[in-house]
């Protein structure tokens, strides 16, 4: 599915405060307003910023956004809802870009006729691995359904051999303005145009492999190299390997979320390993010896001094996992002292001998 993190869109953490988010996204529209920025990808960049700027500066928006993600904000807002409270001429004042009408087209229109190059959606994909993936590393083999560009229409949406025609409605201009007056004041209120959605295009004969969308459903396979050492709940960025962009845009990016099963034997803290063993109390008590088995097979020797209590912790180098910053961690033997239950009758003379000793 298509996946969208506005904080990492404006580059601030989920606890930012509205004044920072402020900040963080005049700072990325000086950078990448078309107006300044000239390169192919800058007017989608400035949308995508808008649009996290939007969600993100209205605290309804954004309680909605940290409960249902992206896809809950497109149900439940038009791009008109997401921008209808912002300021745009207070925001832009000082920095010398265009009123309301200069950024209107920005984000709902290219101008006539024009079909700009647009950024593919960036995609999320959520991998289980076990631990042992994480000690040997690997590489995944991942079946992604993605939208491709349609192979028969090319993308247009259009029927080949005929084009997309000027908006009756609109005209072109990908927008619909009323007037009202009340008194000597007279109202404009501009809004997308909803027969062409803004972009002042309609097909009139659409494709039929893709029903005017300009797009199909596939399913991609895709290789991830998984790093030895990889945390729980860390992603793996593929650059370009997310959905593709439209009009000559630059695809998407993929975003492959870790999430790491249980083990049934070991637990994890870092780049250690933790194993929990029982030792019979004679041996606690005498010390000795003990085999432990290792995350990737086979068993290791460790040493329990004498008088070994519940709870001691025995480390042994260089078994645990690889540390993504180079290095290996430990294996680290957690110790449970264990007193029989089912005693012979010289088993139980025995310890009533050594309870007499030990007065």
């Amino acid at each position: 599915m298509a996946y969208k993190d506005y904080y990492r869109i404006l580059g601030v953490s989920r606890g930012a405060s509205k004044e920072e988010i402020k900040k963080a996204y005049r700072r990325l529209a000086l950078k990448y307003h078309p107006d300044r920025n000239k390169s192919p990808d800058a007017e989608e960049r400035f949308k995508e910023i808008s649009e996290a700027y939007a969600v993100l500066s209205d605290d309804e928006k954004r309680r909605q956004y940290d409960l249902l993600g992206h896809e809950g904000i497109g149900a439940r807002y038009t791009p008109e809802d997401l921008f209808r409270d912002i300021d745009f001429e207070e925001i832009f004042r000082d920095l010398g870009f265009g009123g309301f009408d200069r950024i209107f087209d920005l984000l709902f229109r290219r101008g006539p006729g024009a079909e700009h190059a647009r950024r593919g959606a960036d995609l999320r994909y959520d991998l289980e691995v076990g631990l042992e993936d994480v000690a040997k590393g690997g590489v995944a083999n991942l079946r992604i359904p993605v939208r491709e560009e349609c192979p028969v229409c090319r993308g247009t949406g259009a029927k080949p051999g005929t084009s997309k025609k000027t908006c009756p409605r609109c005209k072109g201009t990908g927008r619909i303005e009323r007037s009202q007056t009340s008194g000597y004041a007279t109202f404009v209120q501009i809004t997308p145009c909803d027969h062409c959605r803004g972009s002042g295009l309609v097909i009139e004969d659409p494709c039929r492999e893709c029903g005017g969308t300009g797009s199909v459903n596939i399913v991609r396979s895709v290789e991830v190299n998984i790093p030895p050492g990889v945390e729980d709940g860390s992603s793996l960025l593929l650059k370009g390997r997310g959905e593709p962009g439209l009009n000559g845009g630059p695809p998407g990016d993929l975003y492959v979320m870790i999430h790491v099963k249980p083990h049934p034997l070991f637990k994890r803290r870092g780049s250690d390993l933790i194993y929990e063993t029982g030792v019979n109390m004679v041996k606690a008590a005498l010390g000795g010896d003990i085999e432990v088995p290792t995350l990737l097979g086979g068993k290791v020797r460790i040493s329990i001094p004498p008088g070994t209590q519940t709870g001691a912790v025995f480390r042994k180098g260089g078994y645990g996992l690889p540390s993504m910053g180079g290095g290996r961690g430990d294996l680290l033997v957690k110790v449970r002292v264990e007193t029989p239950i089912n005693l012979t009758p010289r088993a139980r003379q025995l310890l009533k001998e050594l309870e007499r000793e030990l007065k």
